[in-house]
Parts: structure tokens; sequence; C-alpha cells
């Protein structure tokens, strides 16, 4: 899978894991467990599910850190290669950030560490210059680029760990639980980033438990469990399924919840599409 052969640019289809499985060593369950599924190009994917249902496996498994027992992953409409050469490109183009930093950042200082991804794929210095200058004014991060990583914030560590896949300018960019551990104000600096990162067309999939983020952010939900996958689809169909919601282990968003009571009172018709967020019930409510 060379970035030389590789030229099937109208698919939409940008991964695909067809029959997955993947077992840990010493262990008989399987952490992916014959797991299908397909993420468009441009896609803002939430990943579902209760720890241990696989999602961090199958993260690990789509730049090629793991590689599965059986089954294939798919990019771009070619099978995974796991030669050095075809997963330096894979890496370039499907990047993860890890839930926690610590496990990513290992230079010791802030600018030598968002550097090394462009200088590992034999970019120039002055390249590789120009990409972390532009990252790092994007993450408004360069008031501490030439501190030394230890000394960061845990907040800012996320930031740093953000840039480090950014600068490698990916195709697809997987965020573990990104505001885990983060206080309200990083959280929301992370949710800004990642909303700038789909509009610049980038397809994002993160793992979250906040239900409610997931229902108003995402274009499509992935409902995993036991390492496969439960239900994939949109996040007003899924968060609708009681039955579902009971088998994954998850509460209805709130919105949704008070939009269907709504709709039982009659305070709002039942044919409207469910909203996305608070402003769109308020429209329906002023409407009335």
């Amino acid at each position: 899978m060379s970035g030389t052969k590789y030229t099937d640019e109208t698919s939409e289809i940008l991964l695909k894991a067809d029959n997955l499985f993947y077992t840990y060593e010493g262990e008989s369950a399987h952490a992916l467990n014959g797991l299908s599924l397909t993420i468009k190009r441009g896609q803002k994917i939430a990943c579902m599910g209760s720890n241990g249902s696989g999602k961090s496996t199958f993260f690990l498994c789509c730049n090629g850190i793991y590689k599965p027992d059986s089954g294939t992953l798919y990019y771009k409409g070619r099978p995974f290669c796991y030669a050095k050469k075809e997963l330096l490109f894979l890496r370039q183009k499907v990047g993860i950030v890890f839930q926690d930093p610590e496990r990513q950042l290992f230079a010791a200082g802030v600018r030598q560490e968002i550097s090394f991804g462009p200088l590992n794929l034999g970019c120039s210095e002055e390249e590789t210059r120009r990409r972390v200058t532009t990252v790092m004014d994007a993450l408004d991060i360069t008031p501490y680029s030439h501190k030394p990583t230890y000394a960061l914030s845990g907040g800012q560590k996320k930031l740093v760990s953000i840039a480090d896949i950014l600068v490698m300018e990916p195709e697809l960019i997987i965020l573990d639980e990104p505001s885990a551990s983060l206080d309200p104000f990083y959280t929301e600096i992370v949710h800004n980033i990642i909303e700038n990162i789909t509009a610049q067309g980038i397809t994002v999939m993160m793992a979250t438990h906040d239900i409610d983020h997931a229902y108003s952010w995402a274009d499509e939900v992935l409902l995993f469990d036991q390492g496969r996958i439960l239900k994939q689809g949109a996040p007003a169909e899924l968060f609708s399924d009681q039955a579902l919601l009971k088998k994954a282990h998850l509460k209805q968003p709130a919105l949704l919840s008070i939009f269907h009571h709504m709709q039982a009172e009659g305070i709002i018709e039942r044919s409207l599409p469910a909203p996305r967020n608070i402003c769109e019930l308020q429209h329906y409510l002023t409407k009335k």
C-alpha cells in the first residue's frame, strides 16, 4: 500500500474492516471478534461501548500497531501491507491520539516532539519548520514551544499530542477519549480543535463515553460490543432505539429524551425530525 501506487481517490470509503479477529497473548477471549465496518471520507464518527468492547484494540489495528490474527483492513480500497515502508506511509495517513499523552510524548522539548514525525517521513528541515509552525499556531501552543514536555500541564500535553498527528497531515485522525482527565477549559479547547479538523475535510473517529456530545457531534455512531460492531448508523436512529441502548449499556442523550417526551405530551409535532442541538429544539418551540 504505497503512496506512489495508490490512486483510488474517488472512493467514498476511506477505511474498511472485514471480519477482524485479534486475541491478546495469553488470553482466550477475542478482543476483536469478527469486527466489520466502513468509514467514509470526511465523516465524524463517534465510537461508543463499554471498556473492553474492542475500541482501543481496533484503533491500534487501524495504523498497523497491531496486526489482526485474521480478517482484512483496507485503506482506500487496498488491503493493509505490514512491510516497514508501507507502515510508514499508513501511519502518515492514519494518526492516533492516545487517551494518555504520556504514552505518546517522548521527546525532551515541545518543538522537538512535534518535529519528529515529519523528519521521520523524510521531510526537509525547512518543510518540517513550516509544518510545525503552522500546527503550533493553529493550536495556540506556540507560547510554550520551547518548554520541556515534562513541564507541561495535562491539557497542554494533550494539545501537543494532537499536534504530533496534525503535523503529519493525515487523512484520518483517531482520538481515543480526547477529553479524558481534562478540566472544562481544556475540554472545550479540544472540542473546538476537533471541529476545526473536520472543517478541513479530515475524517475523525473518536472514542467517547459522553453520549450527549456524541449525539450532537457525530455523523455516524459505532456501537462496540464484545469485539464486534453491534450497530452502525445515524445518531438519532441509534439513540432512539431503547432496546439497543440497553444492550449497549447506554442511556439516551438528554436532548433526545426531552424531545421524545415533548412529542408524547403533544408539545411538539410527532412528524418533526429529532433535533441535534438545543438551538434546534428551541426553534421548534418558538414556531408553535
